[in-house]
């Protein structure tokens, strides 16, 4: 794709980055990613939680010693402003990684986290002249269908977040001047994950503390499609070089993930059984959704609450909790060929066991997850 118009123009010197929201889960991985490869010529987060507090592990800490920390409210565009400010220069590339990820929100703080905070920073990407702006939105916006959906496919959001992420997605273009790629990933896991699969494999820590099957909404073959956060932020920068201004790009992984197979996994880490309602009993259960949900939720969260006060956890930023717009029965099935067809390889192509022992290996060595809920070794 050399010569084309898609493409960040060649430079002698590496480009200068602004990472926005980059303490979270996406955003940590990111910095650490742009740090280690030695990408960039200077490296800004900005972020509401400064490194101090957003319980970084010891490899991040290292990355975020080497960059420019600003703490900023992004919902502000005062703020916004100031972060952008670098002497004379400014920033060529600038990453959107911050929003209210917090699911069952309401309208009015994702209006405020999602919409007003992107299109601040991305109106002010376009007043500074960055050369790119990448907007991280999400797989979620699609109609939760079981066909694979491609960019162009039907969208009908199912998450209070992805709404919002796709009134951004439908405003980015009426910004004149900016220069800018959508990335839309699925499910996305790895070191420093709290709400993608992490649950999961709190809640079947918990079954095993309690020595009970976990059992589980729908089908085993429900879709919930994933991708590793390593590649997600390669992806990233890749789109910094050769995403097609305005393009929006799938980005997931081989592995065709389904409730039945994350569940399998899990499973077998913890030594646990599992089972399923089906179809028929969870239509009835969804009358009810809301009590059924927080009836789990209490169940989960009672166990998980004395192992880490047995473990002297008094902290930590990991809960069995989930919402229920992550219980729905909506398919998240994710064609990613469009981002392949511009050359972009995973490196994780597969979820694998390994990948999860990892996560939680990271977060017991970091005294965020309690050792005695720690499944035995392989």
């Amino acid at each position: 794709m050399a010569g084309t118009d898609s493409e960040l123009p060649a430079s002698p010197s590496k480009p200068s980055v602004l990472v926005l929201g980059g303490c979270g889960f996406i955003g940590r991985n990111f910095v650490h990613h742009l740090v280690t490869n030695n990408l960039a010529s200077k490296i800004r987060v900005a972020d509401k939680t400064p490194p101090q507090t957003a319980w970084l592990n010891s490899s991040h800490k290292e990355s975020f010693a080497k960059v420019d920390f600003v703490s900023a409210n992004l919902i502000n565009s005062v703020s916004v402003s100031k972060i952008f400010d670098d002497g004379e220069e400014s920033f060529d590339i600038v990453v959107n990684l911050a929003a209210q990820t917090k699911y069952g929100c309401t309208d009015e703080v994702y209006n405020e986290g999602v919409l007003s905070l992107s299109l601040n920073c991305a109106k002010e990407a376009a007043k500074r002249q960055a050369k790119k702006f990448i907007e991280l939105s999400t797989g979620q916006v699609y109609a939760g269908d079981k066909k694979a959906s491609s960019e162009d496919a039907k969208v009908s959001p199912w998450t209070g977040i992805a709404k919002y992420k796709f009134l951004v997605e439908e405003e980015l273009p009426r910004i004149e001047g900016l220069k800018y790629v959508v990335l839309r990933p699925a499910t996305v896991y790895g070191i420093g994950d709290r709400s993608g699969l992490m649950p999961r494999l709190i809640v079947a820590a918990v079954y095993r503390h309690l020595q009970e099957k976990m059992k589980l909404l729908w089908t085993p073959e429900l879709k919930m499609n994933t991708v590793h956060v390593n590649d997600v932020c390669s992806a990233i920068w890749h789109l910094v070089q050769h995403g097609e201004q305005g393009h929006v790009y799938n980005i997931v992984d081989k592995s065709d993930t389904t409730q039945g197979s994350i569940t399998e996994l899990v499973c077998r880490i913890f030594d646990i059984k599992h089972d399923y309602f089906g179809t028929v009993i969870s239509n009835f259960a969804r009358l009810n959704m809301a009590e059924i949900v927080d009836d789990s939720n209490d169940k989960h969260f009672t166990p998980w609450t004395e192992a880490c006060n047995q473990d002297g956890l008094q902290y930590t930023p990991l809960s069995p909790y989930l919402h229920q717009e992550l219980l729905y029965n909506k398919h998240l099935h994710m064609d990613g060929q469009k981002l392949e067809s511009t050359g972009f390889q995973l490196t994780k192509p597969t979820l694998t066991e390994d990948s999860l022992r990892e996560m939680l290996t990271d977060y017991v060595s970091t005294g965020l997850f309690p050792k005695s809920l720690t499944p035995s070794p392989r």
